[in-house]
């Protein structure tokens, strides 16, 4: 069966994720993180991508952002792709792919999920039992919610504007919605959603998207239809 093209549609948050050719580490020490997210940042500018939350494992990574134009997250992709593997490559006395194939994305329902992705990106590194909480692991986008520092590649979401009026106030509730988690139905959803590229939102949203694309936004009903009995 031929592989579905990956869903891009410009003004809608995407889920992305990028692996390391069979698992092996993307990234070996700080300096490799820290090329890359200036890398992400870059990019994400160039091409008019709004990035709203990350996450660096060490052998995959992450991404939460939304496109202004169908393209663009493509476009960004190929750039942190190409210009990441060169780097890493030339530092660390290697040759040959660094990815594991095309990388995987899909599109969210900004008002039913896109808290709760970036949630699940932060509590990544703890469900990997890399840290004890979601302030322990370094290399994700919390500490800039959190309001521990200021990160220069997070572009901030309404979503977060709303969930409080001050900066306090909105660190607060950010921090006590990562505390409390997510359901495993919902870390599923955000898993399956975007292994298989599925859209993930509402009947209606679901509906709204498909007027915008020809591409098949949920996985086909299974099983053969059922025989229609004849009449005479």
């Amino acid at each position: 069966m031929a592989r579905l093209p990956r869903l891009a549609i410009a003004g809608h948050p995407h889920h992305v994720l990028q692996r390391g050719h069979n698992r092996q580490p993307i990234f070996l020490n700080v300096v490799d993180r820290e090329y890359f997210l200036q890398l992400l940042r870059s990019s994400a500018s160039r091409f008019a991508v709004a990035v709203h939350a990350y996450v660096l494992m060490d052998d995959h990574f992450h991404l939460l952002a939304t496109p202004q134009t169908g393209s663009a997250l493509s476009a960004m992709m190929q750039m942190v792709g190409r210009g990441y593997a060169r780097y890493f490559n030339a530092g660390h006395a290697r040759t040959g792919t660094l990815w594991d194939g095309r990388y995987r994305a899909t599109v969210l329902q900004a008002r039913a999920h896109l808290l709760d992705c970036m949630v699940y990106l932060d509590l990544n590194p703890v469900r990997r039992g890399l840290a004890a909480t979601a302030q322990d692991y370094p290399w994700s986008s919390f500490g800039h919610y959190a309001g521990l520092r200021t990160d220069p590649v997070v572009a901030v979401p309404d979503a977060v504007w709303r969930l409080g009026n001050t900066p306090f106030a909105r660190e607060s509730a950010y921090r006590e919605r990562v505390e409390q988690g997510l359901k495993s139905e919902q870390v599923e959803a955000l898993t399956n959603s975007v292994m298989r590229g599925w859209a993930l939102g509402d009947d209606a949203f679901v509906a709204e998207l498909q007027r915008l694309t020809s591409r098949r936004l949920l996985p086909a009903a299974r099983g053969r239809p059922a025989r229609v009995s004849k009449t005479s």
